[in-house]
């Protein structure tokens, strides 16, 4: 359905809450933030479909350089060519959407959420939050991503090995995918999307 190599940016668009840089270079995105920072693919997304992509959280001692948040939200219902949010982990409370936060909070958690739209309110059940260190990030090694949206089947895996499912009555069948990340400097590469 969609691929991108990042020869350019020009398929995503980029809320910052303080500054930093997301540039796409070598096939590569590279997002180097010193705070909160969301690019959003531009186009919307129809399910059943499967996305994947390459990631690597860098530390290599530069100044953004913290091993933490490969964050990403899908089928988000705004459309943030329209919707604009800046930056902040607050400011995203109002969509409606699935999300995961891997090595979230310094790289000590790892979290599936649903979220339903209401400000302060971004649901967490016992069995979607993991801390262990198998869960977390390890520095400059390149991870696989890949993320299920088959109707009620939701699913989302990194190197093969599933970390969540769920299982949604009422599922978010389309909509927009975007990855997050704050005070850190994350590499993507071989973003793809197919009907799943």
């Amino acid at each position: 359905m969609h691929r991108d190599d990042f020869k350019n940016t020009e398929n995503w668009l980029t809320e910052l809450e303080s500054g930093g840089s997301v540039t796409a270079r070598n096939g590569k995105l590279s997002i180097d933030v010193p705070r909160g920072c969301t690019v959003w693919f531009r186009h919307e997304l129809v399910g059943p479909l499967v996305i994947e992509y390459e990631a690597m959280a860098v530390a290599k001692g530069g100044l953004n350089d913290r091993v933490s948040d490969l964050n990403c939200f899908w089928m988000s219902q705004d459309d943030p060519s329209k919707v604009k949010r800046n930056g902040t982990f607050a400011s995203y409370d109002m969509l409606r959407c699935y999300y995961v936060g891997l090595g979230g909070n310094a790289n000590t958690t790892t979290r599936f959420r649903r979220y339903i739209g209401q400000a302060g309110n971004r649901p967490l059940l016992p069995e979607h939050d993991l801390s262990a260190p198998e869960f977390l990030l390890k520095p400059n090694t390149p991870q696989k991503i890949r993320i299920v949206a088959n109707g009620k089947h939701i699913e989302y895996a990194r190197d093969g090995k599933t970390l969540f499912t769920y299982d949604d009555p009422e599922p978010y069948v389309c909509g927009w995918f975007g990855l997050r990340t704050v005070a850190s400097h994350l590499e993507i590469q071989k973003f793809r999307v197919w009907q799943g």
